[in-house]
Order: C-alpha cells, then structure tokens, then sequence
C-alpha cells in the first residue's frame, strides 16, 4: 500500500468519526455557511504572477517544513504580498493541519481560500463551507469519474468552486466535465513523490480552455513559472518554498515582486 492509499483508509475512518460527533445542522449553522464565496478562477484569470501560496506545517515526504509560524502570520503575509489566493491544508495526521487553521485564514484575510484535503465524502465539503474556504480541491488519483461528478456538483450547490488535481493523461480523460472551475497538474507523483515540471508541459494542450490551468509541486524559482507560462498556466501553487523560511511572507513579498511585470 502506497502512501496515497494509506492516506486515502485513514480519511475514511476519519470522516466516518466526525459525522458521529457533528452533525450536519451544526456545520450548516456557522457564519461562513451563508457567506459570499470569493472566486479564485477570477482572480487567476486577471492576475500577471498567479501564485496560490500555501500554508503548509510538514508533509509525508519532508515531515516537519516549519513549526514556528501562526497561521494569521503566514496568511496575512501572503494577503499582502499580493498573492491570489491561499491553500490551506487541513489534514492533520500527515501534514500537521486541521480546521482551526482554515477558521483562522479566514478570520485574518479577504482573498480565496483553498480547503487542501484529501476529499472522500460531501461531509468535507460542508465541513469546508462552515470553516470559510472559497474552493476545494479533487484529486482524480483517489476518486472515480462519477464521484468527481457528484461531489463537484454538490460543492458547486454550495457556492464553492472546484480545483481539480490530475497527474497523468488517463487521470485527466476520466474528470474533464463541466462543474470543475480549474484544472491542476500535480509535478509531484503522489504515489512515488518524484518531481518534475515535465507532468505540467505533457499535459498542458489536453486541458481545454474554459478550464483556468494551475501548475502545482516543485515550483521553487521564477524560472520554473517562465517556463509554465507560455502553456498556458495562469496558477501556480507554491508551498515548501515559502514556508521553510525564517518569514513565509517576505519569501512570498519577494518572489511575486520578481514576477510582477
């Protein structure tokens, strides 16, 4: 069993647990449930640099990236630097992350916010409603055509918007349909965690158009973005490379001004 698959057993038992312990009126009675959702495509579509900077603790891969910030420093940073948007991971056995971190990005910026989770059920998408996020994210390695359907359809019914994560040509053949907003191309194998930019260039023409195109894993320079662009990429998701810094922020400060035209 790969790491991807043992992830994929223990979310399922996870989500069973919480459905016993919070119901659904519960997560539809929260603040955020009837909040306007903020549109990251858009905000992709209209941007020169496209960075969705990401907050990120530790992951199976690297473990621990980095402790010592809180969640309101990274983000806020981020916010201010200019970034498009913020990826928040949420799960909490491999990555360090949980549902308090997406309440308090929330609380403490005003631009989309992306519920990074390993989605197996509608309960997560209810759950990323109640605690802020703007968009989720599918990632077509763990679910077939028709629950990428469903759970597309139903996160669409709440307002959000949907990031779709592919890794190879068969992934991508298999998700491609209306209710998706964005396609993302993971240069990370998830099943082996080799790197490379070539998966974003291999894929990039099979991606039609009315899709925003986002590059994701193992952008760590501008040269890696110049690169992605003339493919048609309009989103690049960073993580490690910000937040192994002293300063998440004036990494991410930094590096969007190098881009910005």
């Amino acid at each position: 069993m790969n790491i991807l698959d043992k992830i994929i057993v223990d979310k399922k038992r996870e989500v069973i647990l919480k459905k016993s312990i919070i119901p659904v009126s519960q997560l539809e009675a929260s603040v955020f449930f009837s909040k306007e959702t903020i549109s990251l495509s858009t905000s992709l579509r209209n941007s020169n640099t496209g960075i969705i900077a990401e907050h990120k603790r530790r992951s199976p891969s690297k473990s621990v990236i980095n402790h010592s910030f809180t969640v309101e420093e990274v983000v806020k940073g981020y916010e201010s630097a200019g970034a498009c948007g913020i990826s928040v991971l949420t799960d909490g056995k491999y990555f360090g992350g949980s549902l308090d971190d997406l309440l308090l990005a929330r609380a403490s910026v005003n631009i989309p916010l992306l519920r990074k989770e390993f989605i197996v059920d509608e309960y997560q998408i209810l759950e990323a409603k109640a605690h802020g996020a703007d968009l989720i994210l599918l990632i077509a390695a763990v679910l077939t055509r028709d629950e990428i359907k469903s759970l597309s359809e139903f996160a669409k019914s709440l307002g959000l918007e949907v990031l779709l994560e592919v890794h190879n040509q068969e992934e991508l053949e298999k998700s491609i349909m209306p209710t998706l907003d964005m396609i993302g191309v993971n240069n990370r194998n998830l099943k082996t965690f080799e790197v490379s930019l070539d998966f974003s260039k291999q894929l990039a023409d099979m991606i039609p158009n009315e899709f925003v195109k986002v590059s994701e894993s193992g952008i760590s320079s501008i040269e890696a973005i110049t690169e992605l662009k003339p493919y048609g990429y309009k989103g690049f998701l960073i993580g490690e490379n910000f937040m192994k810094t002293d300063d998440a922020g004036k990494a991410a400060t930094e590096f969007i001004k190098q881009l910005a035209p």
